[in-house]
């Protein structure tokens, strides 16, 4: 049985359900008051010798509901019994959205430096570590420097990011307005990749992206990536501005006056 109702004014193939209209409305006796309930709204054909009898239902804040009744028959009886009495929603009702778990309604956006979010064990964009020692680079190995067993002195982390979690990392810090489609790249006289005070990552990230360190700058201490910019490049300027006229000079010079003070010789 779907969740709304969509009840209509026309006879519905079992004709003894579809006619007890009375025994429909007076089973709702036990469930609300009579001033509570509408006009019969129609009937829906629910399953063979199944019928749903629906009422309006004037009850405040319920606008488009329905009060509905099933009503069932055995085969071959003439007897009809009520099977279900319930409140449905109709076609124009307003339903809150479907339910979504915590856990998949969560953005990042929500999420402060002080909540504590539950371990999991499955997320995608992580795996566990157990790659051996890696001596040399990504760009000999392929594999990035995140992927080493054992770091600083025997500290090891138990996982590290996936092949698809640093992926996802990089279009994210790449599409946003750190990269270099944005109006910031496009009025940079210069590029990130070029700027003294970029400092660059490690693996794999160093060939994309770098940590912005210029504290006058409105992206210090993000990601940025090297082909992005902003007018805060250690080697861009201001230009300065011209005169808006050449100064003559002045008619008297007083640099050339001398003055005598007459008291001397008196």
């Amino acid at each position: 049985m779907s969740k709304r109702i969509d009840p209509k004014h026309k006879a519905v193939k079992d004709k003894t359900l579809g006619e007890a209209v009375e025994v429909a409305r007076a089973a709702l006796d036990d469930v609300t008051r009579p001033h509570h309930i509408g006009e019969h709204a129609g009937m829906v054909q629910e399953a063979e010798r199944v019928v749903s009898h629906a009422f309006e239902c004037l009850l405040p804040g319920y606008r488009g509901w329905f009060w509905t009744v099933t009503l069932v028959r055995a085969a071959r009886a003439r007897k009809v019994t009520v099977a279900e009495v319930s409140m449905r929603p109709g076609p124009e009702a307003l339903l809150a959205p479907e339910w979504v778990p915590w856990a998949d309604r969560l953005q990042p956006s929500d999420v402060t430096p002080t909540d504590r979010l539950p371990y999991n064990p499955d997320d995608d964009n992580l795996q566990t570590n157990t790659d051996p020692l890696l001596d040399e680079g990504f760009e000999a190995t392929g594999v990035d420097a995140d992927e080493l067993a054992q770091f600083e002195l025997g500290l090891g982390r138990a996982r590290v990011l996936s092949d698809l979690g640093r992926t996802r990392a990089y279009r994210r810090w790449y599409r946003s307005d750190a990269g270099p489609r944005n109006q910031a790249t496009r009025e940079a006289k210069a590029t990130c990749a070029t700027c003294g005070y970029l400092m660059h990552l490690g693996g794999s990230a160093r060939q994309l992206f770098g940590v912005c360190a210029n504290e006058w700058s409105a992206f210090d201490g993000r990601v940025v990536s090297l082909n992005h910019g902003c007018g805060s490049h250690s080697e861009t300027d201001v230009p300065r501005r011209g005169k808006l006229w050449d100064q003559s000079d002045p008619v008297l010079d007083e640099g050339d006056v001398e003055f005598v003070d007459r008291n001397v010789g008196e």
